[in-house]
């Protein structure tokens, strides 16, 4: 099987798999202790794959099913380790947790995205030349580097006098809700970039190195966010959860399709700018196809009806959860861990391992 049939056939398999384990779960359980443990996957997937290449040194010379086995295992654990810490250091122990260690372990992702794309690793791949012992530093300074910007950024006042609102909550310079849309929204511009190769910057050899080029393709990304926010929130007074469930969340969800499981290779023949363009646009559509069709299946998924709005936000609670929290890491189990195994044979896989 090739491209782009398989990547089709891939998505078809994980988001069917994804929707029967959200199905395993009520609402409550789903969004709280389920979602905080499967985004705490994110993470370390980031490190197996973009700084381990999805084969560390442990694994090498493995086939298929086991390779992805272990590095599944690996990845399971390490969410289990991490998951009642963060519980413990923002969510002061309280089970099941609400929504501020949630949206702590939420903001986690695009900060390990941008050290381990944007900044290819840097510091650490050029300070640790063991790939293993980079990733793990990056990973424990991703978190550390997220509690920073936790402590600074959001603010939880708002939830002052409600049964989920903590103490120990931050009272930083912004809401906390309006900052998470905020920051995913900036991962989508790291996204983005993705489409065009990189360009404009690749124009320029004297960016191309780090740490320049981390700091400019996050200042295009920080541009992205604050036009699309301003846009949305200002402009058209949209709902910050609308925005997130609606254009940041699926065009995040279908840029994995479009550049991870079909590997690129819808546009591969044209020219950058247009090449980026046609595959963003192609990547929101992809996106919001399939948001709409999880939106369709909410109720019946999660064996309750599910209101939309304010001030509970049930169907946008579920809905970025069961696309980003659960779709996202299991496109990427299948895709980078298995290797598509076993629609793609080993020698394939192999091949074209690089382009995953």
């Amino acid at each position: 099987m090739t491209q782009p049939l398989l990547g089709i056939t891939a998505t078809a398999i994980a988001v069917a798999i994804s929707l029967a384990y959200v199905a395993l779960f009520d609402f409550p359980t789903f969004v709280g202790s389920v979602s905080l443990y499967m985004l705490a996957l994110i993470p370390m997937q980031i490190v197996v794959v973009v700084l381990w290449g999805a084969n560390p040194g442990f694994i090498r010379g493995k086939g298929q099913p086991a390779k992805g086995i272990y590095l599944l295992v690996v990845t399971a654990l390490t969410a289990a380790i991490v998951t009642p810490l963060v519980l413990r250091a923002v969510g002061e122990g309280v089970t099941p947790p609400g929504p501020i260690p949630s949206q702590f372990a939420v903001i986690v992702v695009p900060t390990t995205f941008f050290m381990a794309i944007a900044f290819g690793g840097w510091p650490f791949t050029t300070v640790v030349k063991h790939s293993m012992a980079a990733g793990l530093l990056l990973l424990v300074a991703s978190y550390l580097l997220t509690f920073a910007i936790f402590r600074m950024f959001f603010n939880y006042e708002f939830l002052q006098g409600a049964p989920v609102y903590l103490a120990s909550a931050p009272h930083g310079m912004f809401n906390g809700v309006m900052a998470l849309v905020f920051y995913v929204t900036m991962l989508a511009g790291l996204f983005l970039l993705l489409h065009f190769d990189l360009w404009p910057l690749a124009l320029f050899p004297s960016l191309m190195k780090q740490p320049v080029l981390g700091l400019a393709w996050t200042v295009l990304a920080f541009a992205v966010g604050a036009l699309t926010m301003m846009l949305s929130t200002r402009t058209w007074m949209l709902d910050p959860m609308y925005v997130l469930t609606r254009i940041t969340a699926p065009f995040i969800f279908g840029t994995i399709i479009v550049l991870n499981m079909l590997e690129g290779s819808l546009f591969r023949n044209l020219r950058q700018p247009v090449k980026g363009l046609i595959s963003a646009a192609a990547a929101f559509v992809v996106g919001a196809a399939l948001a709409r069709m999880y939106g369709a299946l909410a109720d019946a998924v999660a064996g309750a009806r599910l209101l939309s709005g304010g001030p509970g936000y049930d169907y946008e609670l579920w809905l970025v959860n069961a696309l980003l929290s659960v779709t996202f890491p299991f496109l990427i189990f299948y895709a980078a861990y298995f290797g598509f195994w076993p629609l793609r044979s080993v020698a394939a896989a192999t091949k074209t391992g690089a382009e995953v």
